[in-house]
């Protein structure tokens, strides 16, 4: 048993440290069940459990959730839509979220994946001051996936904000 103030009481009998708490007006509150003998201890079992759940939210407000979003392409991508696919990504990559590239192949183009691999390797290559290959290209069935992570010391950006209209001046 371990007493209210962290200190080692020994063995002690059910009878005797329910009977210490009860003078303690504190609760026994078995820690160790698994451990033989059982570890007990004398706390305030309200008290207790509003510290937990304090250092559980605690916990959870400084977790950073990673959003992953996508982006898909094909192969024989035109190259004025393979811009705003990039466009697209270093959006992505600014805000700090990870991003899933995607190409999907179609018929005879699963025979030619390297034409696949190479348009990653130059998607890669143009985003490479924003964000850093996380994942390789793999090929996966008809798809061919590669992850890319915004770097470590970059700050993701704020959403830009539209200046109000009063503070323009007038056309009049």
């Amino acid at each position: 048993m371990v007493g209210p103030n962290g200190e080692q009481v020994g063995i002690v009998r059910i009878e005797d440290a329910l009977r210490l708490a009860q003078e303690a007006d504190l609760d026994l509150v078995e820690v160790a069940p698994q451990a033989r003998p059982p570890v007990c201890k004398l706390m305030d079992y309200g008290k207790y459990k509003y510290e937990s759940a304090q250092k559980a939210r605690e916990s959870r407000r400084n977790q950073v959730l990673t959003v992953i979003k996508e982006q898909k392409l094909r192969p024989k991508i035109d190259s004025h839509d393979y811009e705003t696919k990039k466009r697209n990504v270093v959006r992505f990559l600014e805000h700090g979220n990870k991003v899933k590239v995607t190409i999907m192949f179609r018929g005879r183009e699963q025979s030619r994946p390297e034409l696949g691999f190479r348009l990653l390797q130059r998607l890669a290559d143009d985003v490479a001051e924003l964000g850093v290959i996380e994942s390789s290209p793999k090929q996966d069935g008809r798809n061919m996936i590669m992850v890319l992570a915004p770097h470590k010391n970059a700050k993701p950006r704020a959403k830009a904000t539209t200046p109000d209209a009063p503070d323009a001046p007038d056309p009049e």
